[in-house]
């Protein structure tokens, strides 16, 4: 007994020195060594976090500080079982504590969930959606947080990541040949991009799915351009592409913009086109001709080209309105007004401001153009005058601006309120989703006449409405007199025929049930479509009576009266389609073209961040590769 309560008083010793406390009847406290007294309170440190030094305080009438810090840093592991209660240490049953089974637990877990491969298909993922450096793979942080995020796990190096590039883009491109491969209609766009004395051809493909009918898009490619520049150069590339994935007698038309070289490429047989049909779509290459090879090798068949709708509005603010205002007795205001916005702009995005001053711009989400387009621009003017007149006070004061004065400020109000429409048009064509070629008919229509409804309440702006409206009808002439988009736009739900004169509509309904009467629509039941079907098994059956001839007169009757009940209709969505399967097919086939260039300049996006120093050693077919990969994930998951 005498030696019970020797090794007992050494042990409360070591726990609390000579302070009686709460702790010295704890069950736990031989987790703790006792340091020194500071007032109400005594210093312990926790045996369990050695090596590392801890000390806790603790009140002396209570554990609960030292109880708290087991279970949120020990998990609540269990304690020797105390002498005074009448256990003794070797009634220990030695199961292992709460900490240890959750340590093997989520170990167990990880394995079942985690393995190498797993983890290099999501650095892989990682890598090429978000457009990382491969140097990321060498990164020593990067690699300590796989390994202890996986238990263990490694990081996969850049020859496996090279090695999962080849697979991923070669499985992208069978699996895009089979999508294409069933659609009928496809459409593509066409851009080029140069940087740092590197340029790239990017070629992109859309088309609409015949069962939802929503839009769906695919890189095709985007390659390196060695050579100057050329038209034939460009032919060459959109034929090849064209071919590589079997849709060159699918592709209705060549979505560019209306700059060079573009221009030059269809310029060379758009001419010839328009006076022998059956040429449309044919070119000789001029280069090959010159270098005498094989003459196989010397056509090219390209698709129509499409001008871009979006760079054609861009191109009337751009030019026909700089011209307009530059004549008009307008240039001086418009002038001084601009280089005060301009100034704020560029002394909050190019100069480094204080913090209350970032935090002012913050606070009034002050829109800073960092893209040289002018819907851009204009959403930052616009959000310039919605200021009040002491924010704008404060803001140009802070940063040492001129401030813009009652005239100016009533200037570009008048200014975001005329070209409001236009604005608003630009971001409909812009639109991949919900954008059809017969979206460009009816918007240009409207917003002829909201510019017109303006021009009587402007102030300033009511000659340059006028410039605008005739740069408008010149610019988008050729909209209005291509059948196609018509037809395209007659078949768009959402506004059949409402947008054509009454005396027209006659004649467009003719036209779409001649278009109609020459396709076979992929919906009609078997039933029908079987009629046409040679059943000849005996003599009545051979010799007609005239049911044939009475037969397409039913079919054409069929086609006349489908079209008038789709022109009397009221629905605008395009679920109604599936009751009209012909005029479904004229609009899968007119409307797969897109109006904008604007999706192959979306591939160009992250083309930045793929341009860096530390991403020099990528070759120009790697390049192309991640671009593909990361542009078509939607359509053609990367795992």
């Amino acid at each position: 007994a005498a030696d019970i309560a020797t090794e007992m008083d050494v042990e409360q010793r070591d726990v609390c020195g000579e302070t009686k406390s709460a702790i010295n009847t704890w069950r736990y406290r031989h987790h703790f060594t006792y340091k020194a007294d500071q007032g109400k309170n005594i210093i312990v440190q926790c045996n369990l976090c050695l090596p590392r030094v801890n000390l806790l305080s603790t009140s002396k009438t209570s554990t609960s500080n030292l109880k708290k810090h087991l279970d949120r840093t020990h998990l609540g592991c269990e304690a020797r079982p105390d002498a005074k209660r009448g256990r003794k240490k070797e009634e220990y049953n030695g199961e292992e504590s709460r900490h240890c089974q959750l340590k093997k637990l989520k170990a167990e877990i990880i394995s079942k969930c985690l393995t190498q491969s797993k983890i290099d298909d999501l650095i892989f993922s990682f890598i090429v959606e978000d457009c990382q450096s491969f140097y990321v793979l060498e990164q020593p942080g990067f690699q300590r947080l796989i390994t202890g995020l996986t238990e263990g796990l490694k990081v996969m190096d850049r020859v496996t990541l090279f090695t999962k590039v080849d697979q991923g883009l070669t499985r992208m491109r069978e699996e895009l040949l089979v999508k294409l491969s069933s659609i009928q209609y496809v459409c593509t766009t066409a851009d080029i991009w140069t940087a740092n004395d590197r340029s790239f051809f990017g070629i992109t493909c859309h088309w609409i799915d015949p069962e939802s009918l929503e839009r769906k898009s695919a890189a095709l490619g985007f390659p390196r351009l060695q050579d100057t520049i050329s038209y034939d150069s460009i032919a060459g590339r959109i034929h090849d592409t064209h071919v590589a994935y079997n849709i060159e007698n699918k592709v209705q038309t060549t979505v560019t913009d209306n700059a060079s070289p573009f221009a030059s490429v269809f310029r060379e047989f758009v001419s010839d086109s328009q006076e022998r049909d059956d040429d449309f779509g044919f070119f000789e290459n001029v280069r090959t001709i010159l270098e005498g090879e094989r003459e196989q090798d010397m056509l090219l068949f390209l698709p129509p080209v499409q001008r871009c709708a979006s760079h054609a509005l861009e191109q009337i603010i751009t030019e026909d309105f700089w011209q307009a205002i530059s004549e008009g007795p307008m240039c001086q205001l418009h002038y001084s007004s601009m280089t005060k916005v301009f100034s704020i702009w560029n002394k909050c995005h190019h100069v480094q401001v204080g913090m209350e001053v970032a935090e002012e711009i913050r606070k009034m989400a002050l829109v800073v153009p960092a893209v040289i387009r002018w819907n851009v621009e204009y959403c930052a003017v616009q959000k310039i005058i919605s200021l009040s007149e002491r924010e704008l006070t404060e803001l140009c004061a802070r940063l040492e601006v001129t401030r813009l004065q009652p005239e100016e400020m009533a200037f570009l109000k008048e200014y975001v309120t005329v070209f409001h429409p236009l604005a608003f048009a630009l971001e409909l064509f812009q639109a991949e989703q919900k954008c059809y070629l017969g979206l460009v008919i009816p918007t240009i229509l409207s917003l002829k006449n909201k510019l017109n409804e303006q021009k009587d309440a402007a102030s300033y702006f009511g000659d340059v409405i006028n410039s605008i409206a005739v740069a408008i009808d010149v610019r988008f002439q050729e909209f209005f007199s291509n059948n196609e988009a018509k037809i395209a736009t007659a078949t768009t739900p959402q506004f059949r025929l409402w947008w054509m004169a009454a005396s027209e509509r006659e004649e467009m309904c003719s036209l779409l049930a001649t278009e109609a009467s020459q396709m076979e629509p992929r919906d009609v039941p078997e039933a029908n479509t079987s009629r046409n079907l040679s059943t000849i098994k005996s003599e009545d059956d051979f010799f007609s009576y005239g049911s044939a001839k009475t037969s397409a007169q039913n079919q054409q009757r069929g086609v006349t009266e489908e079209i008038r009940k789709y022109v009397e209709g009221t629905g605008k969505s395009l679920e109604c389609l599936q009751d009209f399967p012909r005029v479904k097919q004229l609009f899968l086939k007119y409307n797969t073209t897109l109006p904008s260039s604007a999706p192959v300049q979306r591939l160009f996006s992250q083309k930045g961040n793929l341009m860096t120093s530390q991403r020099n050693f990528l070759t120009d077919d790697y390049f192309e590769r991640i671009q593909l990969l990361r542009y078509n994930s939607s359509v053609c998951p990367l795992l």
